[in-house]
């Protein structure tokens, strides 16, 4: 048997690395479908699959927005008009197929409002688009302030404060399959939430997705080399708008109803907070940041008045201590894990994570107490926090709660720099010297 030649040797082992490579890169895609596919059956209570819905709409939404921010550096306060738009428009053409006046079943329904989503975009990104920075914030703002108040002047398209409803189950059904269930709206949005990932993510390694990027970290030198870094940004801000309004067609199949809060300012500050809380500088950045502030969006609201605030207080948090989010957190710990010394950090985190949660009882019951006083129930003096009741207007509660709040955030002050170290150490490369 004869020895292959070297440089048959190495298209050999150049071949085989990229066979390995693409296997691994569709073994994800595969992975997913599967995890998709098996969740109901898994988690089969009515509020997980309702929580899952929101999901996976939310997904998209952060991907789409991701689309501007992450990969073409265009900051938005407007985003949830294509959103909201797109839902209009599907849940019109929903309740026109169910009347009978259209022939389209509720499965084609994103593609509606993605359409929709596109040509909205199409019309306002042929002027927000020709500035970036500063100008095109206040340009979208301006459009998102635009639009939620045209809702009280297009009562039949808006349908002024109550919204539009729609009946998912008059549609024509789609090979004798409808869509009168939870779990088969799960299993819809599980499929266009797939199918969008994938095309967004196929889109971020096209020629215009790369430009995008190009365009974002310096425009001067991408209109050196031939691109209009007006025209990428027009692109990539039709190809947002198209994916916001199939987020916007899946919220009218789940929930058949759209009113103007779908499009106003408080859905735009959602998606920026689901993209910044995960991680804007990676693809799968927004995918975290959306199915963490969607579960804590469903938990938190059933338990607490002010989840808001804690939600507000998680994107600061981010932002001055994780600004690559929670994705680049993951990412941080790539050369530990290369280097087989993830076990290393395992004490240090876990001491980080108990200083963490007696930081943030103390916190929670601070502000809970606080809350209570000012706009709890008159006359009442009790509140029940943590399963204990608690005297409110008595001193030993705030001198419980603070008393934890100011230890906890102490120790972590503290242990800082013993984890940094610890981490620094589980990062460095074999032969390094010490940082």
């Amino acid at each position: 048997m004869s020895t292959p030649t070297p440089a048959a040797a190495r298209r050999l082992g150049v071949r085989e690395a990229g066979l390995a490579r693409r296997a691994q890169r569709y073994g994800v895609w595969v992975a997913a479908a599967l995890v998709l596919v098996v969740l109901p059956h898994v988690i089969r209570t009515p509020v997980a699959i309702s929580v899952m819905n929101q999901m996976g709409i939310a997904v998209i939404f952060a991907l789409s927005y991701n689309m501007l921010l992450g990969q073409g550096g265009m900051l938005s306060f407007g985003h949830a008009v294509y959103f909201g738009l797109g839902g209009f428009i599907a849940i019109h053409v929903l309740n026109l197929a169910g009347q009978g006046k259209l022939y389209l079943p509720v499965a084609f329904l994103p593609l509606v409002g993605g359409l929709g989503g596109l040509f909205c975009a199409a019309l306002f990104g042929s002027f927000s688009t020709n500035r970036a920075g500063t100008v095109f914030a206040m340009i979208s703002l301006g459009i998102g302030e635009l639009m939620a108040s045209s809702s009280l002047i297009f009562n039949k398209f808006f349908g002024g404060e109550e919204g539009i409803t729609g009946n998912r189950a008059k549609a024509p059904p789609l090979l004798g399959l409808d869509f009168t269930t939870d779990v088969r709206v799960y299993y819809l949005i599980a499929f266009w939430a797939l199918a969008a990932t994938i095309l967004i993510y196929a889109f971020s390694r096209t020629p215009v997705g790369r430009m995008a990027n190009a365009v974002r970290d310096n425009p001067e030198r991408a209109e050196f080399v031939g691109y209009s870094q007006r025209g990428v940004r027009y692109v990539s801000f039709c190809a947002a708008g198209f994916f916001a309004g199939m987020a916007g067609g899946l919220f009218a199949v789940n929930y058949e109803i759209l009113t103007v809060e779908n499009m106003g300012l408080t859905a735009s500050g959602s998606v920026l907070l689901m993209a910044y809380i995960g991680g804007i500088g990676y693809f799968v950045g927004p995918v975290i940041g959306a199915i963490i502030f969607t579960f804590l969006q469903s938990m938190l609201s059933d338990y607490t008045q002010i989840w808001l605030l804690y939600l507000g207080i998680l994107f600061l948090a981010t932002v001055l201590f994780v600004p690559a989010g929670l994705a680049g957190v993951l990412m941080m710990h790539a050369p530990a894990r290369r280097a087989g010394r993830l076990h290393r950090l395992m004490g240090p985190y876990l001491l980080v994570a108990a200083l963490a949660l007696v930081t943030a009882v103390g916190l929670v019951g601070l502000l809970e107490m606080l809350h209570f006083m000012v706009s709890g129930p008159a006359g009442r003096t009790t509140k029940r926090l943590f399963w204990v009741a608690l005297q409110v207007y008595t001193v030993w509660p705030w001198l419980v709660f603070g008393a934890l709040a100011a230890a906890g955030g102490l120790g972590l002050r503290r242990a800082a720099p013993r984890v940094a170290a610890v981490f620094s150490a589980a990062s460095r490369l074999d032969g390094e010297p010490p940082r």
